[in-house]
């Protein structure tokens, strides 16, 4: 399969965005403006704050500059920006990587868009050896501030080679910093505080988010990337979601609510380092947990995140922790097999239920 099978639907994601448009919403009293906006739009919005706010900002990777990007976040920075600050690269991860490692050494605060989660894996050696080894092994002499953008996660029929969902093995590797921003105002916040971090921070957009939209203040808020967020609070059972996850989390809630069982939301948001602190909050709240992740459920951030409530809050647990993962198979093309082989709200809460149910 090309590479460019992952950017086939972008006219029509184009067509969608300028149907959408953005109006500037009608203010009274104290509220700050607002925005009609997009994922895709929000992320666009951070890149441009950033370009402008710091002159030592710049962006590389494949397609970002002509062609607006594998998923038209960078759409008209090249024209706004030039050449210097949009960089088009050759198609190798390794290579572009790198010399992102290289600018970042060098004082610069480049992003490094890399096109899908799988192909980072042509740049692991840059990434695990370099980029998140520097420090330590200089002795804390040197910082590599890089940020690396990729996208991740399936549910748009991409196949197997463009949509798993790897961001949990980035999170077990010390001296980086992961995100998954799966709000909008997480998308448009996150990745100015990812450039000001001295060590080297990936952020994940799960591909199914880009055209989530909403509304946003006009003028950018604060976002934390230290700690995880309560979306829904809830007191009957904790839903662990983060990413592509968490819409998915949020639907099986009000399922669950229209049986009379009350479910917190929990986004994980940073998934390294993990948020203990909210995780075993929320889990001492409900006295049970669902976890829910898009990659297979072997050696998975879902196990990771169990592990730890089970170390930390055992005693705190009514039932055994549930974990709603995608099956241990490469994601399929057919949208019928997709579907069965990705978390669904109906099972997660199904989870729920029996978490509830048996041992409530």
């Amino acid at each position: 399969m090309s590479r460019r099978t992952a950017t086939a639907d972008r006219a029509r994601e184009q067509a969608t965005e300028k149907a959408t448009g953005k109006t500037t919403g009608k203010t009274t009293g104290k509220v700050p403006p607002t925005v009609e906006t997009t994922y895709r739009e929000a992320m666009r919005a951070a890149h441009r704050e950033a370009l402008l706010r710091d002159p030592r900002v710049f962006l590389m990777g494949e397609d970002v500059g002509r062609y607006g990007g594998s998923f038209a976040v960078s759409l008209g920075l090249l024209e706004e920006f030039g050449e210097e600050r949009i960089r088009d690269t050759p198609l190798s991860e390794s290579a572009f990587t790198g010399a992102g490692v290289g600018a970042a050494m060098r004082g610069l605060r480049p992003i490094v868009e890399i096109m899908t989660v799988n192909f980072s894996l042509l740049a692991l050696d840059q990434i695990l050896d370099n980029a998140a080894t520097l420090r330590h092994m200089s002795g804390g002499q040197l910082s590599v501030p890089l940020v690396i953008r990729m996208t991740t996660g399936a549910g748009r029929q991409l196949a197997a080679q463009h949509s798993h969902s790897l961001e949990g093995w980035y999170a077990s590797i010390p001296g980086l910093r992961v995100l998954a921003p799966a709000t909008l105002e997480d998308a448009r916040g996150m990745l100015w505080p990812a450039l000001e971090d001295p060590d080297p921070v990936l952020i994940f957009e799960h591909g199914s988010l880009y055209n989530l939209s909403g509304t946003l203040p006009v003028e950018p808020t604060p976002v934390d990337i230290e700690r995880a967020a309560v979306r829904r609070p809830g007191t009957d059972v904790t839903l662990i979601a983060y990413a592509g996850g968490l819409g998915k989390a949020l639907a099986a809630a009000d399922l669950l609510a229209a049986e009379g069982i009350s479910a917190e939301v929990v986004d994980l948001r940073v998934l390294r380092p993990l948020d203990d602190a909210t995780i075993i909050g929320s889990v001492s709240r409900t006295h049970r947990a669902v976890v829910v992740d898009e990659a297979w459920r072997s050696g998975s951030l879902a196990a990771e995140v169990t592990a730890r409530i089970v170390e930390q809050a055992f005693y705190e647990l009514d039932a055994p922790v549930e974990r709603v993962c995608a099956a241990e198979v490469p994601i399929p093309y057919p949208h019928h097999l997709e579907e069965a082989a990705l978390p669904q709200p109906e099972g997660i809460a199904a989870a729920a239920r029996r978490a509830v149910g048996e041992h409530g």
